[in-house]
């Protein structure tokens, strides 16, 4: 893009036009220049906030190889020998299906990660299952997990790990070697990477996310420019992240759960990560990742994750035999819910497939088990109503038993309720419920039971008049 030119109109910017070169065509693009009185998300934010609960599939060399995973040794020893990726009986549907029984409506597949190698049909990247005695090098585990989700019509994403790289020898996205040498090998890795993503964003439809597992780093620090690619060619798919932004951000631990108050707005427009990442960031043991920024001017929404098998001690990522045990039990997983997606996060699971390529029996059950839970608990609220201003009511068609209130501001319009009051009318007269500061796409309110015939909600702050798009009422038998 070339020659920018602000048109304003009074004094202040309008239009911003730039000519457009590519290959043999060139054009003029003009787009309105739109001041928003609130940080507010963009689409892909929008959709990513509203999809609540997505998992994460990770799958790699070592999961054939029986010993456990050391992340550590995973980023610098390459895996001895290839070969032993070997999914006889590789079954993505019942992947995707587990997680559409969850609840979950995005759904995320490792196509690279530390080793390096890749899980895809791959012209630029010679390690990767073209490599393969599996299926002759003709398997594509992407193109089946993507098949998958739109056939269970759940939205795919894709992780590209690209930070660590142990076949190839690259640490924290710098090549191995010295002078010319290191040098020539930097451009080469850099170009591969670049044409890895392409072949991502172009071979395989719409892609809801892409996650660059720890950043993709900033290209001026000689890392890969990949975000250029990804809105090129990927223009509906939220980018998680690099050096230069970050359409989420990581929600400061993999607990599966985020602080509260929990705000969507940020004081940068990218996170960064490591030696990269703004000092402050990390202070106070990630705090300000873990609960955003009140006065942020960006929108940066929060991502819970934990795996499914991080219970009592455990923390895996990856399939490890004789890790039953470690499932999270159906209540751990409630209380995840209630502190993520009830707190105005987005929840991604971690999933494990095994050597044989499918989804072991165990996580299958639990996950269903938990999809059930939340509708159960959900699905079917007492009543329902929506609207503007500070104060809102809900009628009860007659007296009944409340014990929860699900909240939901209109965020397309921004996030401005600051304080809240939720108060329910009994015995003639109204009592304080629950309070709290923010709302968000999500905020769950858990309290004793009480019987009632009408609820409201008083806003005690907020920047410009509150938008409530929900207030659901309920009662949880537990």
């Amino acid at each position: 893009m070339e020659r920018p030119f602000v048109y304003h109109e009074n004094g202040q910017p309008k239009v911003l036009s730039v000519a457009v070169k590519k290959g043999d065509e060139s054009y003029t693009v003009f787009i309105p220049i739109i001041k928003n009185e609130f940080p507010v998300p963009n689409k892909r934010q929008l959709a990513w906030q509203e999809a609540e609960l997505g998992v994460v599939f990770h799958y790699d060399l070592h999961v054939f190889d029986g010993v456990k995973y050391g992340q550590g040794n995973n980023r610098i020893d390459p895996v001895e020998d290839y070969q032993i990726f070997n999914p006889e009986k590789l079954d993505t549907d019942q992947w995707v299906k587990a997680a559409k029984d969850a609840g979950a409506n995005f759904a995320i597949l490792t196509a690279t990660h530390e080793t390096g190698f890749a899980l895809f049909q791959s012209k630029v990247n010679p390690y990767s299952v073209k490599a393969l005695n599996w299926k002759d090098g003709k398997g594509d585990v992407v193109a089946d997990f993507v098949a998958s989700c739109r056939k269970y019509g759940i939205k795919p994403g894709i992780y590209i790990g690209i930070r660590w790289n142990s076949f190839l020898g690259v640490h924290d996205f710098k090549v191995n070697g010295e002078g010319d040498f290191k040098k020539n090998r930097q451009q080469w890795y850099n170009k591969m990477v670049e044409g890895m993503v392409k072949e991502i964003c172009t071979n395989y439809g719409e892609l809801f996310e892409i996650w660059f597992d720890g950043g993709a780093d900033h290209p001026k620090n000689g890392a890969p420019d990949v975000l250029p690619i990804v809105r090129q060619y990927q223009p509906n798919c939220l980018f998680y992240h690099n050096g230069q932004l970050a359409e989420a951000r990581w929600g400061g631990s993999e607990s599966g759960t985020v602080a509260y108050p929990n705000w969507s707005t940020f004081p940068y427009r990218a996170t960064g990560a490591g030696e990269s990442a703004k000092r402050n960031i990390a202070d106070n043991n990630f705090q300000l990742l873990k609960e955003g920024d009140v006065k942020g001017k960006f929108w940066v929404p929060a991502m819970a994750d934990a795996p499914l098998r991080g219970y009592n001690g455990r923390h895996e990522w990856f399939w490890e035999p004789g890790d039953e045990a470690h499932i999270f039990p159906l209540e751990n997983l409630m209380d995840m819910y209630y502190k993520s997606v009830g707190r105005n996060a987005t929840l991604i699971m971690g999933l494990t497939p095994d050597p044989e390529g499918v989804l072991p029996e165990p996580d299958v059950q639990r996950l269903k088990e938990w999809g059930d839970e939340i509708k159960r608990r959900f699905a079917n609220p007492l009543s329902s109503t929506n609207g503007e201003g500070r104060l809102l009511e809900l009628r009860l068609k007659k007296p009944m038993e409340v014990n929860h209130v699900i909240l939901q501001e209109d965020i397309a319009k921004g996030e401005r309720i600051r304080k809240y009051q939720i108060e329910g009318y009994s015995n003639g007269r109204w009592n304080v419920l629950a309070s709290g500061e923010s709302i968000g796409n999500k905020r769950i309110e858990k309290f004793d039971a009480i019987k009632l015939s009408r609820l409201r909600i008083k806003i005690i702050d907020s920047d410009g008049l509150g938008q409530i798009k929900n207030m659901s009422a309920y009662f949880v038998e537990e």
